[in-house]
């Protein structure tokens, strides 16, 4: 990613530190900081579209440069208790893709996974479907939080997009299918099983993030309705908590009591969880302001906390 920073109140940032300055700083400044956060908005579109470009192409290039680095980055910094080698990890990934067709033949990443021994600790887990930019934000208020994102492999792999070569050794750099297309897609077929191990390992209370402004919300054909929530054991899991957030303006389409939200309820009660859900949460909706800080109603909260500083 490019390298961007800006001053800000006399603290050197980069653009991913802004939501977290939102609970620290004075009232008086917010309208400030939505002026800075409509200059930065940009900045991230542009990084969006390149990525997506090169996505479209093939496999991400220098992908064993990212991949391994990203690992030590991990293993270094990130959770330093870890022991891992990371050239291991290379190829075993490595061995698994070439060689193998990206639509008619499922990766068995088994080897791979086996190299990585993680566990995270209780009370901790956070599960999403159709929020993953809220998500990343929320998670980062919220420190306690981890998401598959945060284990080594989601840190690894992160937007990353392989395919190996039907005929021929190595990588397909040229091109590769969308991998959506395809269950047994190389990429698809990694999610599936980080995000089983992620579930499987899920204890005490977990959190469950679901967009309320589109229709099924919880969709079993997701990641999370296909694979997770059939991997979460009510033997290991205390609660699942669901947060529904809509759009600040709408459509306001389910909620926990509406919708395929109480599908899910439904499948939590018959597999014996205990669970809450909520809607409206206070930290989610001003995440979003940050987010987009054009909306009416993030304008009229502004404005509202700059008066009550005046009185």
């Amino acid at each position: 990613m490019s390298s961007f920073q800006t001053s800000f109140f006399g603290k050197s940032l980069s653009p991913i530190h802004l939501p977290l300055l939102l609970f620290d700083l004075p009232c008086a400044r917010l309208n400030v900081m939505f002026l800075i956060l409509r200059l930065l908005k940009g900045f991230f579109i542009s990084q969006l579209c390149v990525g997506q470009l090169r996505a479209q192409l093939g496999t991400t290039p220098n992908i064993k440069h990212i991949v391994v680095g990203r690992c030590y980055n991990y293993i270094t910094l990130v959770n330093p208790s870890l022991r891992i080698d990371c050239e291991e990890i290379w190829r075993r990934f490595e061995e698994s893709v070439v060689f193998r067709s990206s639509f008619n033949a499922t990766v068995d990443y088994s080897q791979m996974f086996d190299a990585i021994p993680q566990t995270w600790p209780c009370n901790t887990c956070l599960f999403w479907s159709k929020t993953r930019n809220l998500m990343h934000s929320y998670a980062a208020v919220e420190r306690h939080f981890w998401t598959l994102e945060d284990t080594l492999v989601g840190f690894m792999f992160n937007d990353l997009v392989w395919c190996g070569q039907e005929k021929h050794s190595g990588f397909g750099f040229s091109s590769c299918p969308p991998w959506a297309a395809s269950t047994h897609h190389p990429v698809y077929s990694l999610w599936r099983h980080a995000s089983q191990n992620f579930a499987e390992m899920a204890c005490g209370n977990i959190t469950v993030l679901l967009n309320g402004s589109i229709s099924n919300a919880f969709n079993r054909e997701s990641m999370f309705g296909s694979v997770e929530l059939d991997g979460l054991d009510p033997c290991r899991v205390d609660y699942v908590n669901i947060k529904v957030v809509t759009n600040l303006e709408g459509p306001f389409t389910e909620s926990c009591s509406k919708g395929s939200i109480a599908d899910l309820i439904q499948v939590l009660r018959s597999r014996g969880f205990r669970w809450t859900c909520t809607h409206n949460d206070e930290t989610l909706m001003i995440l979003q302001c940050v987010q987009n800080p054009e909306q009416s109603s993030c304008q009229r909260c502004a404005s509202g906390f700059s008066h009550g500083r005046d009185l």
